[in-house]
């Protein structure tokens, strides 16, 4: 969805109001003023069918601002965390952003939300000149809204190219099943998926697409394994990711089976399941055994605060206000914030390191391999792959 054009003398006010001073104490007064508050913006499905990752986004944006600000903030200034919660509706993430920008005049904004609310929001931010940072959506549409929108995590078909490397190069995989679930996200990393499968010389038996709710994969699995697949693609949420590992392990099916970041959830797939899911390898930027120092702290700083352990879209939520954090200490203007973004070099987060942003503002980062073990995750190994990690 798209609002009109606002007028250049809007623009300006906006911009002036992002800097934290208004356009007639820039023109009158001696000195500009600092306002006592940077605001940053914030939106997640805090409530609705995915409130288990909204509220993990949240907490970690939560942690992020409180740990800045009692290291001193940004030269002084404190960091004002204004959140709403989008309730995984696009109209809702339209009106948010709005808002964010219109009335909050906010400095900067993180996404904690999907792709099809980012991908509504993104042009709202672009029109008004608002970084935004997206957390973890992965449509790789987002960021080509412009130049003021980045992706923190990977492209989906990054993640995709990334998941048919496992299995084929890695597994032994020769023949694929492979079944998504039917939105933004899964034909993203499908289209990755196949579009790498195809170089690395193996096949795909057949592509299935569900809808949320799904309650039986067995027919489809029954299908391919008859057709002779050796490697199996899993493109879930956690809900559905549950139903079929059910079915998976009903029909005692022991192939190689690769799923997504879908899954790299605490609470709503890892517990749950937990040794059902023994043998899943699924691709994530988070090393749920903590990768660096930053990784390590805030996995042990998180569990502390909020009782278990993070997961992926927290790790990347974290992250992208760190990298705010940089940018401010560069400069608080929009173009100040965009050019800092933009210039990043090996950035060490909770998720890994951000080796740089592609002139279309897509994160180039490893890709990390999960396993469960024994009911538990822990790291399997590391893509590097220019090739592959390069959007």
């Amino acid at each position: 969805m798209r609002t009109k054009r606002v007028r250049a003398g809007a623009v300006v006010a906006v911009a002036a109001a992002l800097v934290g001073c208004t356009a007639a104490v820039a023109i009158a007064a001696p000195t500009v003023h600092r306002a006592s508050q940077i605001s940053i913006g914030f939106f997640a499905p805090e409530s609705g069918f995915a409130a288990a990752d909204g509220q993990s986004a949240y907490d970690a944006a939560k942690l992020a601002v409180n740990q800045i600000n009692a290291a001193g903030g940004v030269h002084g200034q404190m960091l004002k965390l204004v959140n709403y919660d989008d309730g995984s509706d696009v109209k809702q993430a339209v009106s948010i952003a709005t808002k964010l920008v219109t009335q909050d005049h906010v400095t900067a904004v993180v996404s904690g939300s999907y792709s099809d609310q980012t991908l509504a929001a993104a042009p709202i931010f672009q029109r008004y000149q608002t970084p935004m940072l997206a957390a973890y959506a992965v449509n790789p549409g987002i960021p080509a809204a412009g130049s003021y929108i980045f992706q923190q995590d990977y492209a989906g078909n990054v993640e995709g190219a990334a998941g048919a490397y496992t299995l084929v190069k890695m597994l032994h995989a020769t023949k694929i099943g492979v079944v998504s679930i039917d939105n933004d996200f899964g034909h993203a990393l499908v289209a990755g998926f196949k579009a790498e499968v195809a170089k690395l010389g193996a096949s795909i038996v057949e592509t299935d697409f569900n809808q949320f709710g799904e309650k039986t994969f067995t027919p489809v699995l029954q299908r391919d394994m008859g057709k002779g697949a050796n490697g199996y693609y899993m493109v879930q949420y956690a809900a559905e990711a549950q139903q079929y590992m059910t079915d998976w392990n009903q029909l005692g099916l022991k192939k190689p089976l690769v799923g997504t970041e879908g899954v790299d959830s605490t609470l709503q797939f890892v517990k749950p399941v937990g040794k059902a899911a023994d043998g899943l390898i699924f691709t994530t930027p988070f090393n749920r055994d903590g990768a660096n120092a930053v990784g390590k702290k805030f996995i042990s700083t998180f569990a502390k605060a909020y009782g278990h352990l993070p997961d992926m879209v927290g790790a990347t939520t974290y992250d992208s206000f760190l990298e705010l954090k940089t940018a401010l200490l560069k400069g608080t203007s929009a173009e100040a914030i965009q050019a800092s973004i933009a210039a990043t070099r090996d950035f060490n987060g909770a998720a890994g390191t951000t080796l740089r942003y592609t002139s279309g503002r897509s994160a180039v980062k490893p890709v990390d391999l999960e396993i469960f073990r024994n009911g538990q995750v822990h790291h399997y190994a590391y893509i590097r792959n220019l090739s592959i990690i390069t959007p």
